[in-house]
């Protein structure tokens, strides 16, 4: 996987966003003064995901205190915590069911480093409220690494949630490149924490493809996330948000996914989503549905 200069997008990477069969979802979210990853990311999914009823939704505000350079979200500081927020998410989550049938639901937060616990708590308060509000729902957190605080990552681990999530985004060799306030091993052991401490939760984690890793720096990355027993795994095309972020090295061809795909099977992982389009939160609800007994 090596640099080639300015790339034009393949033709498999046409995906065309219409925010117009959105229009529902977007009008929610404004009512309840809620922000969805989805928007904030600039994801290409989301006029799909949208029209039926899927979501991920972005607490903690949508200004994030770090500057990953692949990252399409806000940055800057952040407002003070809304404490309202996770009732807010609570309701939307009940409307949600209400209308499309949800049956998976996905909360994930901006990095907020100027936080002790780095928004720990208003993880667990989310859980809780939906919980409380809404019945036969899988819930699903992506979560910060919290500067690998291990008492935040106790304070999500207790409200329980069926999946904990946290994306390693990329190889060890590009964090200084891309992600120069994230450190790979704390990501590593953020996993390793939650998988060691938390008995009936699934891990999960995500990593994107044509920063200019090579094959081999990939499978150790694999390698790596299963030594720290991470379950399941998401492999999607980086997408440059804006002409200001981390320039595409490489598009990668839809058959090394699929190559991608069975070697991290092969790994051990017990799910694997992977292809130009896949998103951490893509398809969410498809990690759980793959595990025979688990109940959806």
């Amino acid at each position: 996987m090596q640099t080639k200069g300015i790339l034009r997008r393949p033709k498999w990477l046409n995906k065309k966003v219409n925010l117009g069969e959105a229009a529902k979802l977007k009008e929610l979210l404004a009512d309840l003064r809620l922000s969805s990853v989805c928007q904030s990311a600039l994801c290409p999914n989301i006029s799909e995901c949208f029209s039926e009823g899927r979501i991920t939704f972005l607490v903690l505000g949508d200004v994030c205190t770090r500057n990953c350079r692949f990252c399409g979200i806000a940055k800057g500081r952040p407002l003070p915590v809304d404490w309202e927020e996770p009732k807010r998410v609570a309701e939307a989550v009940r409307r949600i069911k209400e209308k499309f049938g949800l049956r998976h639901i996905v909360i994930t937060s901006v990095t907020r480093d100027d936080l002790e616990d780095g928004g720990a708590e208003i993880f667990r308060q989310v859980i809780k409220e939906i919980r409380s509000k809404v019945k036969e729902v899988k819930i699903e957190v992506l979560i910060p690494d919290f500067k690998g605080r291990r008492q935040s990552l106790e304070t999500v681990i207790s409200a329980r949630p069926d999946i904990i999530g946290h994306n390693l985004e990329t190889v060890r060799r590009l964090y200084p490149k891309v992600r120069a306030q994230a450190d790979y091993h704390r990501s590593l052991e953020v996993l390793k924490a939650i998988k060691s401490t938390a008995s009936g939760i699934y891990t999960k984690s995500g990593i994107m493809l044509g920063l200019g890793e090579t094959e081999q720096e990939l499978i150790d990355a694999f390698r790596n996330l299963r030594s720290v027993g991470c379950d399941f795994l998401s492999l999607g095309q980086y997408l440059q948000p804006s002409s200001r972020h981390f320039p595409v090295q490489e598009y990668i061809p839809l058959d090394k996914f699929q190559e991608f795909k069975k070697q991290a099977l092969n790994l051990g992982f017990l799910y694997v989503a992977s292809g130009p389009y896949v998103r951490s939160s893509y398809l969410a609800e498809e990690y759980l549905k793959s595990q025979r007994g688990f109940q959806t």
